[in-house]
């Protein structure tokens, strides 16, 4: 009762905080989809960059938060701008891996069949490679959203706001509801963002090409 009593009380400080927290994950997720996306296709017929470029983002991924967070202060200062970037690189890996694995798994067979009927390398991109490989590279995007909400958290230690200052001021006053609050509204964020991005997948999946190919399984 007093969980439910807190969110009646507190609506709008709480929705201010789920907006900043979507903006934070949004826009870098967004960002990252921009850079990842065509940097997976540049690299799919290189194994040698590609191996370069996933050893990079797979770097990047050990990385603490936290430390990563420190170190973009020096650039960006504190406040948002520094939460976007740090996330834009954690979503970096799971957006390049799903594409040059979605890409990758695109049957030869369909890609020579695409050449013989005189398609161009365009074409054969965007009518045969991307229809073929959507559904692994929106697994992608989505395991990049859900763990930029989570992590997006964190960013409250450096100013940038969000559900973790719900969580982080409630630690401090020893506010159990706060804590709560915080924590159910950014895993509801997640989940929905997760569903969400379900049904995009769903609706720009083809049902008569994604049968012709063996779909793998996002990493």
């Amino acid at each position: 009762m007093k969980l439910i009593q807190f969110f009646v009380d507190n609506g709008n400080y709480i929705l201010q905080k789920v907006g900043e927290h979507l903006y934070l994950a949004g826009v870098a997720v967004l960002l990252a989809c921009l850079v990842g996306i065509p940097v997976g296709f540049l690299i799919t017929n290189n194994k040698k960059v590609a191996t370069i470029v996933v050893g990079v983002a797979n770097t990047i991924q050990t990385i603490p938060s936290l430390a990563l967070f420190a170190f973009a202060i020096s650039v960006f200062g504190i406040g948002a701008d520094n939460a976007i970037f740090a996330l834009f690189l954690y979503a970096l890996l799971p957006i390049i891996k799903n594409t040059l694995i979605g890409i990758r798994n695109v049957s030869p067979t369909m890609i020579e069949a695409a050449r013989g009927m005189g398609m161009s390398r365009g074409q054969i991109m965007f009518q045969v490679e991307v229809p073929l490989a959507i559904s692994v590279i929106m697994g992608g995007v989505r395991i990049a959203t859900v763990t930029a909400i989570g992590i997006a958290t964190i960013a409250t230690l450096i100013g940038a706001g969000g559900l973790g200052q719900l969580i982080y001021q409630g630690i401090g006053m020893m506010n159990y509801e706060m804590i709560f609050a915080g924590a159910i509204c950014s895993a509801a964020l997640a989940l929905l963002a997760d569903f969400l991005l379900g049904l995009v997948e769903k609706k720009l999946t083809s049902k008569g090409l994604s049968k012709s190919m063996q779909r793998a399984k996002p990493l």
